[in-house]
């Protein structure tokens, strides 16, 4: 389980948001919403542990995440605003990296995800010459090989068409109906089944 308790995040001297609790349980799906500005990116880095709230915590399984260190980030996957992509290496060399970092099988069938999202022919190709819409879908193949329980997901939708949308929709799917557990921000409509919560920031 994860668990947010009387959690307060700043910027500056503003407040972005005070006395934040909830928890999100296995199977379970939490939508953030809020307007630009509102805290829902300080919020997602609060809960990898790459930011650190002006008071309160965040919990894995009770435990406070500064106490468990590289033992939380370890059951975790986060695809934030930036895709993590190094330029010079192609895009199945990216995706095989992405696996150690989001938690995949070491025998994941590298060229089966690629091809999923579209990327077949650009397997080879460094991934600096990718478009916009192709770099993002190299960092959301990451999900299609994921095995960690706990995804943190910032505009994962932004830049896919209609048909790559619909793709990571049944895979989030997937995700909580095998019992994980998902944080998620988009400005799209999600399509998403299963058990679904939200919780608003207001700016």
């Amino acid at each position: 389980m994860l668990q947010v308790v009387d959690l307060t995040c700043s910027r500056g001297d503003r407040a972005l948001f005070e006395k934040l609790s909830f928890s999100v349980q296995p199977g379970e799906l939490l939508y953030v919403q809020g307007a630009n500005g509102s805290g829902k990116t300080t919020l997602l880095r609060t809960l990898c542990g790459l930011s650190q709230p002006a008071d309160g915590e965040v919990r894995w399984q009770g435990t406070p995440i500064s106490q468990l260190a590289d033992d939380y980030r370890s059951q975790l996957c986060y695809i934030g605003h930036a895709n993590g992509i190094q330029g010079d290496l192609s895009a199945a060399e990216n995706l095989r990296f992405g696996t150690c970092v989001g938690g995949a099988d070491s025998h994941v069938d590298i060229a089966a995800a690629l091809e999923r999202v579209g990327l077949t022919k650009a397997a080879r190709l460094p991934a600096k010459f990718l478009s916009q819409g192709q770099k993002r879908r190299l960092a959301l193949a990451r999900l299609l090989v994921a095995t960690k329980p706990l995804w943190i997901l910032d505009e994962p939708l932004t830049a896919l068409d209609v048909h790559f949308g619909a793709i990571m929709n049944e895979r989030l799917t997937a995700h909580v109906a095998a019992g994980g557990l998902v944080v998620i921000t988009s400005h799209q409509e999600l399509a998403v089944t299963g058990q679904i919560s939200k919780i608003r920031l207001d700016s």
